[in-house]
């Protein structure tokens, strides 16, 4: 069908993004608030707004009937759910496809499929992409999990059958840690997700993670090659880069096949990311998990590749196939994105939501900037602290740092504190430029090599 109207059933800055690619595609936008996003940006730049509840959250963004009733109201033939919220919810995909309206995704039937790890695990051997040695399906007894950890080996990592974003997560060294932790992360996952099922993985040492851009419609699927997303803190990604560097060439087209074989397995539908773990010492990578929505990150595919995702996402929603051959793709140059977010790291990175005083935004060829900021913004404590994404693009990696630079020293969010220090930081760092970096390298680097180019604002 034809897509003439689409409700955005986010916030921020995926949000500002989603309407922006609509209204090149000439599409009715209508964006969903809650109570303290009365003046977000994304409310200013629809063509219409609605409010379907409080600050909460859970009472707002992840009201599926508050959400459904907004798009059934404003009659829009679509529904855009973005990233995070209800964008993994295989009841609120289908609550939008039963009420005859499109979701801008994948079915529910495969956001149920990958979206539960232990049969996304499944699916991938099924294609013949590596998996990290591990239990074969839930662990829900300790009992069952010693034997499964003892035929692993320590260290192992303790993760939720449901969800992402890190929580439900605990890596053992020992046995006696291993008890003590699991207990935790089932409860952390069933409050979370409202499934307390666990599994369990190998920890690979020096792990970096790499994951791949997928677009599927239904009948084919093509790769948009891959991203390094290997600094991270509490598992919760800082900074994206694209292509990965330091991966060789072989590597890069067993990683890339892998997960269109993994997509097609599925009769993927929509943008997607399939994620790994790339051992570098051995040259093995393994899958972790299916990302089935677009992903914080995606605008450095879409600086090397010249491909916009979230457009390709709505004409394949609206029924068109691909527009793009997997021959046509190619990557030109190299591209990093600095997640801006409403935290102190000179602080341990506390929540500093306030006012936007001023703003002056890096501007030139090669730089982007995707926000919800603007002067006079006020930045609300109930959501996450994603401010807005600084994306650079170079003709090299070396090129694409020194703009990097540069551009950070211009970027001014006046009245609240931000991670632009932290970012400052690592693009001067030695270890950044060579690409010596791995999941575990950002944590202990925070502590012993962080010195911020910015001295702290005073307290009163």
């Amino acid at each position: 069908m034809t897509i003439r109207s689409i409700l955005v059933a986010n916030r921020g800055e995926i949000a500002v993004r989603i309407i922006r690619a609509a209204k090149a595609l000439g599409i009715h936008t209508v964006q969903v608030y809650s109570a303290a996003d009365r003046d977000m940006l994304a409310v200013k730049m629809a063509d219409a707004a609605v409010e379907i509840g409080p600050p909460s959250a859970a009472k707002s963004y992840l009201n599926i009937a508050a959400v459904m009733k907004a798009a059934i109201d404003a009659g829009v033939d679509a529904v855009h759910p973005g990233y995070g919220f209800l964008s993994e919810n295989a009841a609120f995909a289908k609550a939008v496809t039963d009420a005859g309206l499109v979701f801008i995704g994948p079915s529910a039937q495969a956001i149920q499929l990958l979206g539960d790890k232990v049969e996304a695990r499944k699916v991938a051997k099924a294609a013949g992409v590596p998996t990290v040695p591990g239990s074969d399906g839930r662990i829900d007894d300790l009992d069952a999990a010693r034997i499964v950890v003892a035929g692993i080996g320590f260290p192992v990592m303790i993760k939720a059958a449901a969800g992402g974003g890190g929580r439900g997560i605990r890596i053992a060294e020992t046995m006696e840690d291993f008890e003590r932790h699991f207990p935790q992360a089932s409860a952390e996952a069933l409050a979370a997700f409202g499934d307390g099922g666990l599994y369990v993985e190998k920890v690979i040492t020096r792990a970096r993670h790499v994951e791949v851009q997928i677009l599927g419609d239904g009948i084919d699927a093509v790769h948009c090659f891959e991203r390094e997303c290997s600094l991270q803190r509490r598992r919760q990604k800082v900074w994206e880069e694209a292509p990965a560097f330091r991966l060789p060439d072989a590597v890069r087209t067993r990683l890339c096949a892998s997960a269109v074989a993994l997509a097609r397995e599925v009769k993927y539908r929509g943008a997607g990311t399939v994620e790994y773990l790339y051992d570098e010492e051995s040259g093995e990578f393994y899958f972790i998990e299916v990302n089935t929505r677009i992903q914080v990150e995606h605008p450095v595919t879409e600086m090397v590749t010249g491909i916009d995702l979230v457009e390709e996402m709505i004409r394949i929603a609206g029924g068109d196939r691909l527009s793009v051959r997997q021959d046509k793709i190619k990557v030109q140059g190299h591209a990093i994105e600095c997640r801006i977010n409403a935290e102190d790291p000179v602080r341990g990175f506390l929540p500093a939501p306030g006012t936007i005083e001023a703003l002056t935004v890096p501007e030139g060829e090669g730089i982007r900037f995707d926000t919800m900021l603007y002067a006079g913004y006020q930045v609300p404590p109930f959501y996450d602290s994603l401010l807005g994404k600084l994306i650079v693009w170079g003709e090299t990696r070396e090129s694409c740092l020194n703009r990097l630079r540069q551009a950070l020293q211009t970027l001014e969010i006046k009245g609240l504190a931000t991670t632009i220090p932290l970012h400052l930081a690592l693009a001067a760092d030695p270890a950044i430029a060579s690409g010596d970096v791995h999941t575990r390298f950002l944590e202990p680097w925070l502590d012993t090599a962080f010195q911020s180019p910015v001295p702290p604002k005073e307290v009163a």
